[in-house]
């Protein structure tokens, strides 16, 4: 009787169905790596050629490129000089940290960086919780690509 219930348990209907379906999912996902695997490699070796057929074809190309890049810098440094607008940086000390990052914004100055005015090099992590002691530059005119720094301590401390 033993023998019988062992038999009967091996030969479970499901058990076949769900051999069969773990052996398709199996196949599958091998399957679906090796093409995942294949397109990686594929696009990497693809890209090779197309360089390296780029660098022989391209010989004249580089020395046109190398033409216009040298005078682009010229053309670039003098077009971006009229462009820097100048603002008038605010007043910001005396404001909580966020209000003052608020304020330089609104003024067009969006190159910002915080410091603890303490020295002990923390960071501000809640800018409400801080009060600006300090900023460069002063405030004044200044062209609105100008780094402005803020100095701040905790609300509880003193500058």
């Amino acid at each position: 009787m033993r023998r019988m219930m062992l038999t009967q348990l091996t030969h479970h209907p499901w058990g076949d169905t769900m051999r069969t379906r773990t052996i398709a999912a199996a196949i599958a996902a091998a399957a679906l790596l090796t093409l995942t695997a294949c397109e990686g490699t594929a696009d990497t070796s693809s890209s090779k050629p197309d360089s390296a057929a780029e660098e022989t074809s391209g010989d004249t190309q580089d020395t046109d490129t190398i033409e216009t890049d040298t005078a682009a810098p010229a053309d670039d440094a003098s077009a971006a000089e009229p462009e820097s607008e100048t603002a008038s940086l605010p007043d910001l000390v005396g404001l909580d940290l966020q209000a003052a990052q608020d304020e330089a914004q609104a003024a067009g100055f969006f190159v910002l960086d915080d410091q603890d005015a303490s020295g002990q090099n923390r960071l501000q992590v809640f800018d409400r919780n801080w009060t600006v002691c300090s900023q460069e530059p002063e405030a004044g005119a200044y062209p609105t690509d100008t780094k402005v720094i803020l100095y701040a301590v905790k609300d509880d401390e003193s500058c």
